[in-house]
């Protein structure tokens, strides 16, 4: 049996590459985007580190040696913070010592220099697949879980009721978890208002009032919180 080859990846897929080789930086871009990837490139561990808590990415593709913070410290101090994207190291250090301590501290997969671009694609596809059946259908922030593919939430353990709408609400805030997504954000995702002449900020701000009482309302841990002015932010309690 013929098997098709996976494309359902293309043109949805945002990979952050975080590499200072500005050639290499440049061929992984092409490339990639040329396999119809969204690219987006930082040449330094701090903009890469910046990028990826600015916005979510399907996957990083981290080189080891970088100026300042190299690829082993921003990995690691990503994965405490509870990212969970996959992550592929590059490095042109091929020693035992250096690809079992990039697992160690939570690479998905380790690439050395030079390496064939074909491989490097086979590599990500696995690298998404696993990523979309583990960390995209289920997804959680403290004990707050969320099951996608069944639309079910629970939070430390009990099962919660939740609307058709209360649940796209928290899906996305899940998605964004840790960033401060704002009600215009909100309307143009979740309402599908790209308009913004029918304001809609006291229908969100209804829905989150409703959201927050059953995600947060009787557990001492609160979860969803608004930054006034601004808009919501799902994570666990920094106070």
């Amino acid at each position: 049996m013929r098997c098709s080859p996976v494309r359902s990846y293309k043109g949805t897929v945002h990979i952050l590459v975080v590499e200072d080789e500005q050639k290499m930086a440049r061929a992984l871009q092409e490339g990639l985007e040329a396999d119809d990837y969204a690219v987006s490139v930082a040449h330094t561990g701090e903009e890469g580190f910046y990028l990826s808590q600015s916005k979510p990415f399907d996957m990083m593709i981290l080189d080891v040696m970088l100026p300042g913070r190299d690829g082993f410290e921003i990995l690691a101090t990503l994965r405490q913070r509870g990212m969970t994207t996959p992550v592929l190291l590059l490095t042109s250090r091929d020693t035992l010592e250096d690809r079992v301590r990039g697992l160690d501290l939570g690479a998905d997969d380790y690439l050395v220099k030079p390496f064939a671009f074909p491989e490097l694609l086979a590599r990500m596809r696995a690298l998404l697949r696993r990523g979309k059946t583990e960390s995209v259908l289920r997804l959680k922030v403290a004990d707050l879980e969320v099951n996608v593919a069944l639309r079910s939430v629970t939070r430390a353990g009990e099962l919660l009721e939740l609307t058709a709408r209360e649940f796209d609400l928290l899906h996305y805030l899940l998605i964004n978890r840790d960033r401060v997504v704002s009600r215009e954000m909100l309307a143009r995702e979740i309402w599908k208002e790209v308009s913004r002449q029918t304001p809609l900020d006291n229908v969100i701000d209804a829905q989150m009032v409703r959201l927050r009482r059953k995600i947060d309302g009787q557990f001492e841990k609160k979860l969803l919180q608004t930054v006034r002015g601004v808009g919501f932010i799902l994570r666990e309690d920094q106070s």
